[in-house]
C-alpha cells in the first residue's frame, strides 16, 4: 500500500512540474530569446590581442521588474560580468551569479547549462567616447523545464540522503539486534514472558500463557519500547503467524490479534533508539531530545488505542461469528 502512495505523490510531482513548465513556457517567464538592454561600466579593458572586457552590468531595479514580469528587485542591479566582443561589435558574455545577484537570475543559474553562472549573446553594444562604459544589448541562455529538473535533482538528492542514513544505521541497529539475540539465547525472553504472564493473560485472555505467539508478542513489544521498528519487524510476522494458528476463522482477524496490532500502531516506546539514530544521521545536535515527548506520546496513543479495541469488542456490531 505504501508503495502505491508513493507511486502517486511521484506522479502527482511530475503532473505538477509539467503543468508549471507549460506554463512557464506559454508566459515565457524567463525571457527565452528577448533582448535586455543594460549599461556595461568597464573596470578592465582587454590588453594585446585579446577582446574580453571586464565590469558589471548596470540596470535599474524598477526596469529589470519590468523586464521579467515580477516585484522582487527592490536595489539596482549590479551584476559582474565578462564581455567577450568580436570585431563586428556582436560576441558572448559570462555572468558568475553569487549571493549579491539578483535573486531571480540566482534562481535561473540553477538549471542553467553550468551552475553558477548564466551566459548570453551579445547582439550589441556601444562604447561612450572614452570607452569606460557601453551600452548592452544582449540575449541570456533559454531556460526550460525548470520544474522537471527541480524534481529529478530533488529525487537524486533524496536517494542519496537515504543511503547516507541508512547507512549510519547499521551500527546502532547491528547493536541492537545483537543485544536482542544475546537476550533470547540467554533466556532472558522466557524469563520475561514468565514476568509478564499476568499483564499478558489480561490483554489476551484467550491466548494459552503458554503458546509461542506470547513469546513472540513480548519480543515484538519490547523490540517496540527500544525504538527497534526493523529488529520489531520479523517478530510482529512471526507473533502473527502464530496467533493466526489459534485462529478459527481464516481471513478474519481474533481480537488478539487487533489488540496486538493496536499496540504495535500505538508505538509504545522506551528509547526511540531508530529515531534518535535517524536523527542523529541528519546533524542534529540533540537527537535525545525527542525522549520524553517520544514516551509521553506512544503511551497516549497505546492506551487509547487499546482502551478502544477492548470496547469495540464488546460491542454486538463489530463481533463476527467465528461459527459462519
Amino acid at each position: 500500500m505504501l508503495n502505491y502512495i508513493w507511486i502517486s505523490l511521484v506522479a502527482i510531482a511530475i503532473v505538477a512540474a509539467v503543468g508549471n513548465d507549460i506554463k512557464d513556457e506559454v508566459q515565457n517567464s524567463y525571457r527565452n530569446g528577448i533582448p535586455m538592454s543594460a549599461t556595461f561600466v568597464v573596470s578592465k579593458s582587454p590588453a594585446g590581442t585579446a577582446q574580453m572586457w571586464e565590469g558589471e552590468v548596470v540596470m535599474s531595479g524598477e526596469a529589470f521588474d519590468q523586464f521579467y514580469g515580477i516585484q522582487a528587485q527592490k536595489s539596482d542591479v549590479r551584476q559582474p560580468v565578462s564581455v567577450a566582443v568580436s570585431s563586428n561589435l556582436q560576441g558572448s558574455l559570462l555572468l558568475p551569479v553569487t549571493d549579491a545577484s539578483p535573486e531571480y537570475w540566482r534562481q535561473m543559474a540553477k538549471y542553467a547549462t553550468t551552475k553558477d553562472r548564466l551566459t548570453g549573446k551579445i547582439q550589441s553594444i556601444e562604447f561612450s567616447p572614452n570607452g569606460s562604459s557601453a551600452q548592452l544589448r544582449f540575449v541570456l541562455e533559454s531556460i526550460k523545464f525548470v520544474k522537471m529538473k527541480a524534481v529529478t535533482q530533488a529525487a537524486l538528492d533524496f536517494a542519496s540522503t537515504a543511503v547516507e542514513i541508512s547507512i549510519g544505521l547499521i551500527g546502532i541497529m547491528a547493536l541492537w539486534l545483537g543485544l536482542m539475540k544475546i537476550a533470547e539465547d540467554a533466556g532472558f525472553i522466557l524469563i520475561l514472558t514468565k514476568i509478564l504472564a499476568p499483564l499478558t493473560r489480561r490483554i489476551f485472555p484467550e491466548i494459552p500463557p503458554d503458546h509461542p505467539a506470547v513469546g513472540a508478542m513480548i519480543m515484538n513489544i519490547a523490540a517496540n519500547m527500544l525504538g527497534l521498528n526493523n529488529a520489531a519487524t520479523p517478530l510482529g510476522l512471526k507473533a502473527m503467524e502464530e496467533l493466526n494458528k489459534l485462529n478459527p476463522k481464516a481471513g478474519t482477524a481474533t481480537n488478539a490479534m487487533v489488540t496486538f496490532l493496536t499496540i504495535n500502531t500505538g508505538g509504545l516506546v522506551l528509547i526511540p533508539a531508530t529515531a534518535i539514530a535517524v536523527r542523529a544521521a541528519a546533524g542534529s545536535s540533540n537527537p535525545g531530545i525527542i525522549i520524553s515527548t517520544s514516551i509521553v506520546g506512544a503511551t497516549c496513543a497505546t492506551i487509547a488505542g487499546v482502551a478502544a479495541s477492548k470496547l469495540l469488542q464488546r460491542l454486538p456490531r463489530y463481533r463476527k461469528d467465528i461459527e459462519s
